[in-house]
């Protein structure tokens, strides 16, 4: 069964072309069906994976947590409770692709 991660997060002023040109150098994890990067707002973005199950995103926690910490310093706190980001994740309940 598919599982899905979003994670919502806030680019620092004036760091917005260093953060994508970074991501662009980030792996595919394997596991990972798709990957996006979206705009939402002023300096604020989501990015979404889609994996082939719940392991598969577990098996690459390792990996996405280095990713962050290489742009850790790119991303502004949003709360004190959530850090520099607001993840979520599921299982798919409903593929409108289908």
């Amino acid at each position: 069964m598919e599982f899905c991660n979003a994670v919502r997060f806030k680019v620092k002023e004036g760091c917005e072309e260093e953060y994508i040109e970074l991501n662009k150098s980030f792996d595919n994890p394997e596991g990972q069906k798709i990957s996006r990067l979206f705009k939402t707002g002023e300096r604020t973005y989501c990015y979404i994976g889609i994996w082939e199950s719940a392991e598969a995103i577990a098996a690459q926690r390792d990996a996405m947590i280095a990713n962050l910490d290489k742009a850790r310093h790119l991303l502004e706190e949003l709360s004190p409770e959530l850090g520099v980001t607001d993840p979520v994740s599921g299982t798919v309940v409903l593929d409108y692709n289908s």
